[in-house]
This record gives structure tokens, C-alpha cells and sequence, in this order.
């Protein structure tokens, strides 16, 4: 198995305040790991991290030699006073072929949409497109931020298999911010659950059941459909072995005492 990029204890800070402490993962080819965490857990920071958008801190970052990676954001900022048809939204991604963009709009099941306003689809259609473009460029690692928010669930289930079959089809590395672990279960190989420092990782069923993603997330194993809502119960000692709330907006600047399991 190939790795396309490593992280090695990285660290950032910003203004004094550590938002990703100590974080060591790696992504493999042909592998979906999914990223959970609640809000402030700095999953957007190590997504930046990843794509090379943000020098940490402290730490080591190696990839791949000439690593392609497409990016799928959260949200798509368009200016709603331009028609955009998705085909012209397509040729703003580069010098691609008209071949290239049917092919493109096909593996991801939206070819009757060529011819649609951006601003007139839904959110799975918007995904779609987004993941369409991504694929252009033929990437050897697909990351998604947050791929199923604004999407219904059977339209998150039909996102899922897409993103499997795409795996499947490129053999390529999928990295996908989630906010819910249980939609993702069947599809996801790897977990990562973050609250700053990693609190567990491994493989979906495992994680479930790990103390760490328990208090952070509940245990509903009955629902497999479920939506999870964050407690922000999560407790950390600071060096002093005084408690600190693991709420996202008092994330605090301590290194945390304790290693991350793994």
C-alpha cells in the first residue's frame, strides 16, 4: 500500500491559542478515511494541513512526488446575479475537452444537468458537480469537506456510493470531513476522530465504541441513520490537572497531557 501523504506531530497555533496538537496520520491509496469531530475541532485546519494551504507550526508534512489532489469544498461561493451553466462552470476548472467534461459530468451521474443554472440545483447536485470538477483533473487523493451538508439522507446514502464507486474505479485516496460517523459507516475504511489532538482512530465499528468518540458523540448504536448532535462534554486536564471544557469556542492553548490512542 502506497502512502500518499504523512503527517508527523503537527502542530498549529494561532495567536497563541493551539488549535491542532500533536496530530500523526497517514492516507493511503485506495483508502476513504473520514475525519470527525464537533464544531472547533480544527477539522477545517488539518484539511488546509493536507492540502498545503497552511504551514504548521511545528511538524513534518511529506507527500508524494507530484501528488494530484482534488478538493471538494463545504461551500461554493458564486455570484448569483452571473448565469452559470454547470458546463460553463466546468471549463472555468481549465483546458479540459468537451469530451472530458461529459465524461467527468457521467461518472458522477449528472450529464442531464449539463445544461443547468449552478444556482438552480440542490445540494446533492451541487455536490455532484463539485466532485465532477474535482475529478477532472484525475487526482490521486479526492477531499471532501463536509461532502453531505444541505443534502437529504437518501441523497447522502446515493453521495456515499458515488464516492465508494469513484474509490473503486481510480484507485484513489479519499479524505472526507464528516459530521456524522454513521451515514459514512458501511463506505468509510479509516476514522479519525479529532477534538485538536487525535482521541482515537481506526476502523468504524472499533471507533463507536471507543470512550473518546462516545463522549463526544453518544452512544446510539441502534441508530444507524442517525444525526448526531455534539456534546460538548468532552474533558481535558491541562497540565495543572485542572479540567478544561473541550467546547470549540474555549479551545484552549495547552498541550494536552495524555497521548492520543491510536
Amino acid at each position: 500500500m502506497s502512502t500518499l501523504i504523512e503527517l508527523q506531530n503537527i502542530c498549529v497555533d494561532f495567536n497563541q491559542r493551539r488549535v491542532l496538537d500533536n496530530v500523526s496520520l497517514t492516507v493511503e491509496k485506495g483508502r476513504i478515511t473520514t475525519l470527525i469531530g464537533p464544531n472547533g475541532a480544527g477539522k477545517s485546519t488539518l484539511v488546509k494541513v493536507l492540502l498545503g494551504l497552511l504551514k504548521p507550526t511545528s511538524g513534518e508534512l511529506k507527500r508524494s512526488k507530484q501528488l494530484k489532489i482534488g478538493y471538494v469544498p463545504q461551500k461554493l461561493k458564486l455570484n448569483e446575479t452571473l448565469p452559470l451553466t454547470v458546463t460553463r462552470f466546468l471549463r472555468l476548472a481549465g483546458k479540459f475537452s468537451q469530451n472530458e467534461l461529459e465524461q467527468s459530468l457521467r461518472l458522477v451521474g449528472a450529464e442531464h444537468l449539463r445544461d443547468n443554472d449552478m444556482h438552480q440545483l440542490s445540494g446533492g447536485e451541487t455536490q455532484r458537480i463539485l466532485i465532477a470538477r474535482a475529478l477532472l483533473q484525475r487526482p490521486a487523493l479526492l477531499v471532501l469537506d463536509e461532502p453531505a451538508q444541505g443534502v437529504d439522507v437518501q441523497g447522502q446514502i446515493d453521495l456515499y456510493e458515488l464516492i465508494n464507486d469513484i474509490r473503486k474505479r481510480f484507485g484513489c485516496a479519499v479524505f472526507m470531513v464528516s459530521h456524522d460517523l454513521h451515514l459514512v459507516m458501511a463506505k468509510t475504511d479509516d476514522v479519525i476522530c479529532l477534538q485538536h489532538h487525535i482521541c482515537c482512530s481506526g476502523a468504524p465499528h472499533d471507533i463507536t465504541q471507543h470512550p473518546s468518540y462516545i463522549s463526544l458523540f453518544g452512544h446510539h448504536p441502534q441508530e444507524s441513520l442517525a444525526f448526531y448532535h455534539h456534546h460538548h462534554d468532552h474533558h481535558h486536564h491541562d497540565l495543572s490537572g485542572v479540567p478544561v471544557s473541550g467546547d470549540s469556542e474555549q479551545c484552549h492553548a495547552h498541550h494536552h497531557g495524555h497521548p492520543s490512542h491510536d
